[in-house]
């Protein structure tokens, strides 16, 4: 039985998953994308169409219209070249980052066309697109009465919201996603510490066990210990941190509401810190404390010692820690 056509525009990661997994319960699904991935979609019965025009002809009204494309001006792109495709009363859905205060001026610019804007925050990653995601929607509650069920349909039991007037669904998905930089910075830190005990620590199993039952059980922990086995460890991972930079819109939109954020806005700095290669700001302290101590460029035994020994009471434990350094 179709419950009903959806289109979606951008099949990758997100947008592919989720059409597949909405063929699966029953919709008509009409796909568009400018380089789609034909042998995997088509044997799965999404109809590929080339063309945004052939697209909407496909859909019946009031016609749901799902974009998974990254933030950005191609979001205003698409949004243009619908608007002048679809009727009155059909709904745009966002299901990409895009910044929460440009979705309220998107909604606002199609609204005058009288067509419907919903800003779609979407988790859960590709797993989560292809067996029930989470979303957190923003956007008139006569919209909502369409797409709702839908999204309802492709969520993880208990895993849709209506967060409220137009922008809050992706403000509440950059709120989620400052949190999420913040805990992957605290677990990150703590393989850090266990990587650097004095003894070697079999740290899958400390992961496995911390995610039966503690505090900080967690998605997150478990994708930590599954990661970390598939790599066999740190080594061969490199350190540079790739975002698209959503998280810096948050620290901006504290700063301005004059919210303390530290945890948050300290894990964006660490990420900075990865891509850092030249480290320029540690060779300029280093040439300042050359100039103010005669402190010396590089590592030196003498200071490392120092370093370690010069505190009485942690002499011991320096000793005991000695063989965890980092070479």
């Amino acid at each position: 039985m179709i419950k009903g056509s959806i289109g979606i525009i951008g099949l990758g990661k997100m947008g592919g998953n989720l059409a597949l997994q909405a063929v699966e319960k029953g919709y008509k699904v009409v796909g568009y994308d400018k380089l789609p991935n034909k042998d995997l979609l088509e044997n799965e019965g999404i109809i590929l169409t080339s063309s945004l025009e052939e697209l909407v002809q496909q859909l019946t009204s009031p016609r749901i219209i799902l974009i998974y494309v990254p933030a950005g001006k191609v979001v205003d792109i698409l949004l243009g070249q619908l608007s002048e495709l679809v009727q009155s009363g059909d709904i745009l859905v966002d299901g990409g980052n895009s910044y929460w205060g440009d979705s309220i001026a998107r909604h606002d610019r199609l609204k005058e066309k009288g067509v419907y804007f919903v800003d779609c925050g979407t988790s859960g990653g590709m797993d989560g697109a292809r067996h029930g995601a989470c979303f957190m929607v923003g956007g008139d509650a006569k919209a909502i009465e369409h797409v709702g069920p839908v999204l309802q349909n492709l969520a993880v039991e208990n895993g849709f919201l209506h967060a409220g007037e137009p922008g809050s669904g992706h403000y509440v998905k950059l709120v989620h996603n400052g949190i999420e930089f913040g805990m992957l910075q605290a677990i990150g830190e703590g393989m850090d510490l266990l990587s650097n005990y004095k003894d070697p620590l079999n740290i899958p199993e400390i992961l496995r066990v911390w995610n039966h039952g503690s505090v900080i059980r967690s998605w997150l922990v478990e994708l930590m210990e599954k990661i970390y086995k598939q790599e066999d460890g740190f080594e061969t991972v490199p350190a540079y941190i790739e975002d698209t930079g959503e998280v810096n819109w948050l620290v901006n939109d504290a700063m301005r509401m004059e919210v303390p954020v530290p945890v948050i806005t300290q894990s964006v700095m660490q990420l900075f810190a990865s891509r850092d290669k030249e480290q320029i700001w540690a060779k300029a302290i280093a040439m300042m404390r050359h100039g103010f101590g005669g402190h010396p460029f590089g590592e030196h035994e003498g200071i490392k010692h120092e370093r370690q020994f010069g505190k009485i009471e942690n002499a011991e434990s320096s000793r005991l820690y000695k063989t965890g350094q980092r070479e």
